[in-house]
């Protein structure tokens, strides 16, 4: 459940309170592709934007156990306060308000910058390696998401060989002004 890949229907079924199905979805891939030695946890590294971001950085959160690295760029990660930003407000039908009851009843539940595990210390070597990357000049979901879900992260001295963070200024929500920069 996810996109539009699928038609409307599938898609609707992973709007709102449901959005945990995207999650469950991806999760039950990757046991899959494990359990049948198609690859390990050692290779596998995953990656996603913008709402795929989203997607990464609750699989950061609630399994790092599967991944041995993950990309996320340009991505929603605070769900609090994602309606107060840049293009945040229109999304509310997607993901619900924060504002309301919906904050309580799931939003909480993937917004996956309050799931950052507080004893997450250096020597975590459970989690995968992140590199994070956001551009300046998003106009969709503003760089607050990566710089935060970083900052607390180095906050808890996760260690630089297992954190990468790249915020280019220029681009916009794609993250890269030209290919030179999308090649980086």
């Amino acid at each position: 459940s996810g996109g539009g890949e699928f038609g409307a229907q599938w898609h609707q079924a992973a709007l709102k309170e449901n959005r945990n199905k995207a999650y469950e979805d991806f999760i039950a891939v990757a046991e899959d592709i494990i359990k049948r030695n198609i690859t390990t946890k050692e290779q596998l590294a995953i990656r996603g934007g913008s709402n795929g971001g989203l997607l990464m950085g609750n699989m950061y959160v609630s399994r790092p156990d599967l991944f041995k690295a993950i990309v996320c760029q340009v991505p929603l990660l605070d769900m609090k306060c994602y309606n107060e930003l840049l293009a945040g407000a229109s999304w509310m039908a997607e993901y619900g308000n924060p504002d309301t009851e919906d904050w309580n009843n799931f939003l909480y539940k993937y917004s996956a910058y309050h799931h950052i595990d507080p004893n997450l210390t250096a020597s975590s070597n459970d989690y995968p390696a992140l590199f994070m990357s956001t551009s300046t000049r998003d106009d969709r979901v503003h760089p607050y998401h990566a710089r935060s879900f970083v900052k607390r992260l180095e906050d808890l001295n996760v260690p630089n060989n297992k954190l990468y963070y790249y915020e280019n200024i220029e681009g916009g929500h794609g993250g890269a002004a030209d290919n030179k920069q999308q090649a980086f």
